[in-house]
């Protein structure tokens, strides 16, 4: 028995990082969006550590703000504790990362998506999807009810027939003892979906006033923090410290002599685990060499006493889970408030998208998060911004908006899913960008903010800061491109920073090309007449001191682009291509890709078979425009 529900543009099932970046962008563009979710208590959830950002994450979340996303924006009302990574090194590794408090962070993005005009909020269990002439058309939930809609986007999250296990104990769950989405698991193997079996995991949680504090080392955040929305100009956010302890080898011992009651070694586990999360009795084990492994305690949030134990991922059982705290210095006499646990969930197989993600097999239908196989709230959040725009598009009757890798690391993530799948959960690192030096944490807005403009998440008066920040900066270049001094104007600031007197007359910029050489050594000597704040100055300095390596690597991209822009027909029938090797063949007919570059990015394909498939496609467009003609 079934009811109708009602009608809209756009349905999101899950209300994770994802699926609220998706929610949003779809219902800011315009066109009326239902997100419905297990919980409405749940949404933008953290389950496992409570923080955002780090390498390659943080440039993530900057990315998402500059195309219009609220991950930045939120993060930033709601931090306990920021700060900037990496500082010793080059600006492409430079990486925010913020503790939120958890609680307040959520509350403050349910509030932001109730006051969204064309988003409606329903709570319920989808358990099936609606599919009418091989279009996915709506979902149908656990109480028979039908809501119908053009395009639909999964967010499931660890949900999809998610299964809790900790030491002997086992029961299906969803994480934090949420209800999992069994059936609608099951309803996607009917359709024909390839799913796989994941899993990872969270730490214990323990109270803040059985922590012996004077045996850790305090870890506090920035004195001036910096922030992720290009929105924010300052904050008045209280700052709490994270704490920095050691597993000791009475840790270890105990671990490894309670090994046979570890779900991970017993065979219990059947999922595939996050190689760069792994749980504390896998780190013993592989890296049995090392005395002693890093653990944070870090602080859940403002108004609660539960600390999180960065570093304690683990299945095992409680009592051994308790036995462990307490072999870790300050931590003799900790009470445990909530224990740590594995979670199994089904993901789809990455390769059966488009670089849109929209399913192939399943036209209407978008998926984003983890159940495309990543690990981490970023990660589903950039997913979840793409799905949401791209969802809206399709109603619109618009192009898919596809980012490349040159573009973002969003670009990066969903190329890499897509193209080359995933037998682990996936995880994004700055060293699976090529195009590291133009991916930086500090030019975010001028990749991206264009686009985000154009597809209408990007407010005018936004824009028009962004164009004048633009503006500012290329000027403050050409001024100092211009600007000379004299030896006698600048040798004594220089020897001041230990670089070398200049001989001659120099340009402002050839002097601040020197490591050496601040932005601020340059100011003090000739301060800019136009009003330039932080970033500004920032941007001007990273500019003209990597302008060498930047214009090396936009030449890479600028070819790289060329293969990009060959084109192939959906219709290409890879068995026809004479010479193509076996392996090319069912490789290629597998990812369907949409242009040269993706297909030389897929694993197997050769060189030579790009040579090949060149050679045909040129044959194949010329045959093509020929009947076009006759």
């Amino acid at each position: 028995m079934s009811y109708a529900g009602g009608t809209y543009d756009v349905i999101v099932v899950g209300a994770g990082h994802a699926g609220v970046e998706a929610a949003l962008a779809s219902a800011r563009m315009g066109v009326n969006t239902l997100m419905v979710t297990i919980n409405l208590d749940m949404v933008a959830f953290m389950p496992c550590n409570p923080s955002i950002g780090g390498p390659a994450k943080g440039h993530v979340v900057r990315e998402i703000d500059a195309l219009g996303g609220e991950m930045g924006r939120n993060i930033d009302k709601t931090f306990i504790q920021m700060r900037m990574l990496n500082t010793g090194k080059g600006p492409a590794v430079h990486a925010l990362r913020a503790q939120a408090d958890k609680f307040s962070y959520q509350h403050t993005m349910k509030e932001t998506m109730e006051k969204e005009e064309k988003l409606t909020l329903r709570q319920g269990m989808v358990d099936r999807l609606l599919v009418e002439n091989g279009e996915c058309v709506g979902i149908v939930t656990q109480t028979g009810t039908e809501y119908r809609a053009k395009s639909v986007v999964l967010t499931t999250g660890t949900y999809l027939r998610g299964k809790v296990i900790m030491g002997e104990l086992m029961y299906e769950s969803g994480p934090n003892n949420q209800q999992p989405s069994v059936k609608l698991a099951e309803h996607l193997r009917e359709l024909g979906f390839d799913l796989v079996r994941f899993k990872t995991g969270t730490p214990p949680r323990v109270h803040k006033d059985t922590i012996d504090f004077s045996k850790t080392e305090i870890q506090p955040g920035d004195d001036t923090p910096k922030f992720f929305s290009y929105e924010t100009k300052g904050s008045d956010n209280e700052q709490l410290p994270c704490w920095l302890t050691y597993t000791s080898l009475d840790t270890h011992q105990i671990i490894n002599d309670n090994l046979h009651r570890a779900p991970m070694f017993s065979g219990v586990i059947e999922g595939t685990g996050p190689r760069y999360c792994p749980s504390i009795e896998d780190k013993i084990v592989r890296f049995a060499d090392k005395p002693k492994h890093q653990i944070f305690l870090e602080p859940e949030g403002k108004n609660t006493k539960e600390y999180y134990v960065q570093g304690l991922s683990t299945s095992l059982p409680e009592d051994v889970q308790l036995a462990v705290l307490r072999s870790i210095p300050g931590m003799e006499k900790v009470e445990m408030m909530r224990n740590g646990y594995a979670i199994e969930y089904d993901a789809m197989v990455p390769t059966q998208l488009w670089p849109s993600l929209e399913t192939k097999r399943l036209p209407g239908l978008f998926t984003a998060g983890q159940i495309n196989g990543t690990s981490g709230y970023e990660e589903a959040a950039g997913q979840g911004i793409m799905a949401g725009i791209n969802a809206a598009r399709k109603v619109q009757g618009k192009e898919a908006v596809v980012l490349s890798r040159s573009q973002g690391y969003i670009g990066v993530l969903i190329d890499d899913l897509v193209t080359k799948g995933t037998n682990e959960p996936y995880r994004l690192l700055t060293s699976r960008a090529e195009y590291r030096l133009l991916l930086r944490h500090d030019n975010a807005d001028l990749r991206l903010t264009e686009i985000g403009h154009e597809i209408g998440l990007v407010s005018e008066d936004r824009y028009a800061a962004f164009l004048r920040k633009k503006e500012l900066v290329e000027q403050e270049i050409e001024r100092l491109k211009a600007a000379k001094v004299k030896p006698s104007e600048i040798n004594v600031l220089l020897e001041s920073v230990g670089s070398a007197p200049i001989q001659d007359g120099s340009t402002l910029l050839t002097i601040l090309r020197r490591p050496e050489v601040t932005y601020g050594l340059v100011e003090k000597l000739s301060p800019s007449e136009a009003e330039l704040d932080e970033e500004m100055k920032e941007q001007v300095e990273i500019q003209i001191k990597y302008a060498g390596y930047i214009e090396k690597q936009l030449g890479h991209v600028e070819r790289l682009q060329k293969m990009e822009q060959k084109k192939i027909p959906e219709n290409i029938e890879y068995e026809d291509i004479h010479g193509l090797a076996m392996e090319a063949r069912q490789k290629l007919n597998k990812i369907r890709p949409i242009s040269i570059g993706q297909a030389s990015r897929i694993s197997g394909v050769t060189p030579a078979d790009i040579s090949i498939l060149l050679v045909y496609l040129e044959h194949y467009n010329r045959v093509t425009a020929a009947k076009g003609t006759a």
